[in-house]
C-alpha cells in the first residue's frame, strides 16, 4: 500500500501534449511550476496521490524485454540519480508521449511530471516520480460578493478529485524495472491499453498479488470454459468449484498447487485436464507463475467481485449459491420443463 500523509512534494513540471495522429501540436513549459502557496502544495497532494490505493505493482518493459532500453525507464533513473535536470526530463517524457499519441481517440491534456520524497510504499520510505495526465476540464460555478449584491460566474478547471491517467515510478527494484503502480480511468475502447501498454510499457511484477491474481484467473478460465467440454457437469458443478477455489485462497495463507488440485478438485480425472490447461494457458500467455506462494489478500479481494456464484434461469430467477451443492437438485418434468429444488433450514 502507498501512504503519502508525511510525503514531500518537491518539483512539478507541466506540458500540454496534443494527439500526433490528429495533428495537434506540443506545448513545452520553459521552467518548473511554482508551489510555494501551501494551500496548492496540498491540493495538487491530494489530486496526484490520493487514487493511488492499490497493491498491484508492474515493471517497465520494453519489446525485447530488456527494461533498460524503456525510455521512461532511463529518464527516470536519470531523475532519480541526479545525473541530468529535473526540467528537461520532464520535457523528454512530454516529447514521448506525444511521439506515441498514435490513436485517433487519444485526448489532449495536460501532463504533469512530478517529483516526490519521503512516500511510503510497503513500509519503507522512498523517493518516487509521478506522471499524470489531465484530459477532462469541468465546469466549476464561482459566486462573488460586492457591496451589496452576489454575482455569479463559471472558470473551468481541473477537478483534483478525479484523476485521468497516472502512474508512480517508486525508487525500488531497478534491477526489475522500478516499481510502478497506474491509474487509467479511460473505457473499454481502443485507447484503454494505450497508457499502460504503449506509452509505459509495463508488465505485471512477479509478486504475490499478481501470482495469486493469475492462478485465481486460470482456475476460472478453466472451470468456466474447459470442464465442460472435457466432462459432462452443470451449472451448479461450476459454480461449486468458483466457490471452492475462492475459499482455499481466503482461508489459507500459502499456496501450494497440489494441495489446492487436492481440496477443490479432487478427481483425479479433473485434475489432469487442469494441469494441461494450466500449462498451455501459461505459455500462450506468457505466464510466470511459482507452484507455492504467499496469498495476497488484496488480490484475493478483488478476484472475488468476478467468481460469480449466481445461476440464472431464464430471466425469471436468479439463484445465489455460496455453500453446499448437495442442497440443490436439478431435473426435468414429462413435459420437458426443467427445475431445481432447493433444500433449506431457516427463512431469513
Amino acid at each position: 500500500m502507498i501512504d503519502y500523509s508525511n510525503s514531500s512534494l518537491d518539483k512539478v513540471s507541466v506540458h500540454q501534449v496534443g494527439n500526433k495522429n490528429n495533428g495537434d501540436d506540443i506545448l513545452i513549459s520553459k521552467k518548473t511550476l511554482d508551489t510555494s502557496d501551501p494551500i496548492i502544495r496540498d491540493l495538487l497532494q491530494k489530486y496526484f496521490l490520493s487514487n493511488f490505493n492499490t497493491s498491484e505493482f508492474y515493471n517497465f518493459t520494453f519489446s525485447n524485454q530488456d527494461h533498460t532500453q524503456n525510455p521512461l525507464f532511463n529518464y527516470a533513473t536519470q531523475i532519480f540519480d541526479g545525473l541530468s535536470d529535473f526540467h528537461l526530463n520532464s520535457i523528454n517524457i512530454a516529447k514521448h508521449l506525444y511521439e506515441t499519441s498514435n490513436h485517433p481517440q487519444i485526448k489532449s491534456g495536460d501532463l504533469f511530471v512530478v517529483h516526490f520524497s519521503n512516500l511510503r510504499v510497503e513500509y519503507k520510505e522512498v523517493n518516487a516520480i509521478g506522471i499524470f495526465k489531465s484530459e477532462n476540464r469541468q465546469a466549476f460555478l464561482k459566486l462573488n460578493h460586492t457591496k451589496n449584491d452576489f454575482l455569479l460566474d463559471y472558470e473551468e478547471g481541473i477537478n483534483v478529485d478525479k484523476l485521468d491517467k497516472g502512474c508512480l515510478i517508486i525508487d525500488s527494484d531497478i534491477d526489475k524495472g522500478y516499481k510502478v503502480c497506474i491509474i487509467d480511468k479511460a473505457n473499454k475502447s481502443g485507447e484503454a491499453q494505450f497508457w499502460k501498454d504503449m506509452f509505459l510499457q509495463l508488465r505485471p511484477c512477479s509478486d504475490d498479488y499478481h501470482q495469486t491474481s493469475d492462478f485465481l484467473h486460470i482456475a476460472k478460465s478453466f472451470v468456466t470454459t474447459q470442464l465442460q467440454e472435457d466432462f459432462e457437469v452443470n451449472k451448479t458443478d461450476q459454480i461449486d468449484l468458483l466457490n471452492r477455489s475462492m475459499e482455499y485462497f481466503k482461508t489459507n495463507d500459502d499456496f501450494k498447487k497440489e494441495d489446492f488440485e487436492q481440496q477443490v478438485f479432487q478427481d483425479n480425472s479433473v485434475i489432469k485436464s487442469f494441469r494441461k490447461f494450466d500449462e498451455a494457458y501459461r505459455k500462450e500467455n506468457d505466464i510466470s507463475l511459482e507452484d507455492a506462494f504467499e496469498i495476497s489478500l488484496p488480490a484475493v479481494k478483488k478476484q472475488a467481485k468476478i467468481f460469480k456464484s449466481i445461476l440464472k434461469l431464464d430471466k425469471n430467477f436468479h439463484i445465489y449459491i455460496h455453500g453446499n451443492k448437495e442442497l440443490i437438485e436439478h431435473g426435468v418434468e414429462k413435459d420437458g420443463r426443467k427445475f431445481y429444488k432447493i433444500y433449506y433450514q431457516h427463512e431469513a
